[in-house]
């Protein structure tokens, strides 16, 4: 499995009474950058056939961000169990490399036309083994735009 990283500069907007990076941003940017690993590495027709729902999240909070820096969120799929793929998430500084907040997060496949749980297939589990070849997240490719 690869990682993929979705860059992020901290708005005045994300930043709480404590002057830091409020806790639930960054399940904002974990989320975001889920959806981006998925829409950068499974194909429009494999998009159109399953969607994801999150079933749990677990964030480990390890230092403060502030407004303007600049981070990254590096995320990949662990094991599917099913309907289940448990997703690993880590968002550092983009300078320095610096850890300010792990997570896990377990999302469920759900078939688009039926709206029912579907396993975790050859089909879905297949994009995430390589990265795109000139997507977003790929080594020398295009990267996501800043997440603002």
């Amino acid at each position: 499995m690869y990682s993929f990283e979705l860059p992020i500069t901290v708005q005045h907007s994300d930043i709480d009474a404590l002057g830091h990076v409020n806790n639930v941003v960054y399940l904002r940017w974990m989320q975001e950058a889920a959806t981006a690993h998925w829409e950068a590495a499974a194909s429009a027709d494999l998009r159109s056939l399953v969607s994801w729902v999150v079933i749990r999240h677990e964030i480990d909070y390890k230092a403060p961000a502030f407004a303007g820096e600049r981070l990254v969120a590096r995320t990949w799929v662990g094991e599917p169990a099913g309907a289940t793929w448990e997703r690993f998430i880590e968002i550092r500084h983009a300078a320095g490399d610096r850890l300010l907040a792990k997570g896990r997060s377990v999302y469920a496949a759900l078939d688009r036309a039926t709206g029912r749980p579907r396993r975790v297939d050859r089909a879905l589990r297949e994009p995430f083994q390589a990265p795109p070849e000139a997507g977003p997240g790929a080594p020398g490719g295009n990267l996501p735009p800043v997440v603002e």
